[in-house]
């Protein structure tokens, strides 16, 4: 019966296992700001729902509208191009397909008529109902798991404590080390791709509006969302990206003429402050020390999309943690039955301590704030 129920259960969660994925990582994005709302917004639940609507919804929104931009672009200069990249055509299409009806608020705003131009937009979204209820139902299921988990995250640390710890503590600092680092990674490394990919996005294309003829930002939506990519390679990071853009527009201002060199400089200073320097002064303070190595973090990043998809990009991360520390603390104790060593595991500065509360105090607590 166990085993039924388990593959059951399996069946279940990888029939959706993207929606659960990305509902795992809505969790952890939203539960630093979570756990600073519930003390000062009762009830939990109340404090929950403000995380989800106030902050995780809006930001999901404008991921999805500059990505949809994005592969508008895409789409543009692979037809400009298309002995290049066939393969890459065959893959983008039902994306570019559904990311067609939406429209660039300056092409509507620019547009003669603009009721015109937004009754088509809503005449184009009508033929992709189903997709979109799709979306919907999907949606809700992911805020459904990261609401659950924010508000009851202490009571199923307890119930896993109660349940599933050993004598030796093997299970307790295995759990304790993969909630760090699933925080580490999608709080510090995930999000703030996501934000700067948001934050590219907009900077680019107002940056683009901006520009003299002939020195315009190359698809600026879809050069935001590369470098929201970017921002997950260590060391380098976005400087992938801006580098060679630079150097593109420094061309073609020499071309234009001399009065137009203002341009690059003002694109240098815009991604280097902006979109490089602001998401990292945000976010560095609430991520603790790493414990991974940052090539297999990479590697990751890279073969999770590959191997599984989209959600890839989430699921990668989350079996190499599940494996590193696997392979750390389980395994000496399978092998040769070697005690594990307690290790103090936490956030390294003070600011992150009044966000990662860790596994032991909740299980020590056995409570949650609904209590």
């Amino acid at each position: 019966m166990a085993a039924v129920l388990a593959g059951v259960l399996a069946f279940v969660v990888y029939s959706f296992i993207g929606t659960f994925v990305f509902g795992v990582f809505v969790y952890y994005a939203v539960r630093p700001v979570y756990r600073r709302l519930r003390t000062r917004i009762r009830p939990p639940t109340l404090a929950a729902m403000v995380s989800l609507l106030v902050f995780a919804f809006p930001a999901l929104l404008l991921l999805a509208y500059a990505s949809a931009i994005g592969l508008q672009e895409l789409n543009s200069y692979i037809a400009a191009h298309p002995d290049s990249f066939q393969q890459l055509e065959s893959v983008v299409a039902p994306y570019v397909d559904v990311a067609s009806v939406v429209r660039d608020p300056q092409s509507i705003l620019s547009s003669s008529d603009t009721l015109a131009a937004l009754e088509g937009a809503i005449k184009a979204a009508q033929g992709y109902l189903g997709f979109f209820g799709s979306v919907a139902l999907h949606t809700f299921v992911m805020f459904t798991i990261a609401f659950y988990l924010l508000r009851d995250d202490g009571r199923l640390a307890s119930w896993f404590h109660r349940r599933f710890d050993d004598a030796e503590g093997v299970v307790h600092a295995y759990a304790k080390r993969v909630d760090t680092d699933f925080s580490n990674i999608f709080f510090g490394n995930i999000l703030n791709a996501v934000i700067t990919a948001i934050i590219g996005a907009i900077s680019y294309s107002l940056l683009d509006y901006v520009a003299p003829a002939g020195v315009g930002v190359p698809y600026p939506a879809l050069l935001g969302v590369l470098t929201g990519i970017a921002s997950l390679v260590p060391v380098v990071g976005i400087k992938l990206i801006y580098v060679p853009v630079t150097v593109l527009l420094a061309v073609r201002a020499a071309t234009a003429g001399p009065e137009t060199f203002w341009f690059p400089a003002l694109y240098v200073a815009v991604s280097f402050v902006i979109v490089d320097v602001v998401p990292d002064l945000v976010l560095r303070p609430y991520v603790s020390g790493r414990n991974l190595h940052l090539g297999m973090v990479m590697l990751a990043y890279i073969f999770g999309p590959l191997l599984f998809g989209w959600y890839g990009i989430f699921l990668g991360p989350m079996l190499l943690v599940l494996i590193v520390h696997f392979v750390r603390l389980v395994l000496p104790e399978l092998l040769a039955g070697a005690p594990i060593k307690s290790e103090p595991v936490g956030p390294s500065t003070t600011t992150a301590g009044t966000v990662q509360t860790s596994l032991d105090d909740v299980a020590q607590g056995g409570t949650s704030d609904d209590d």
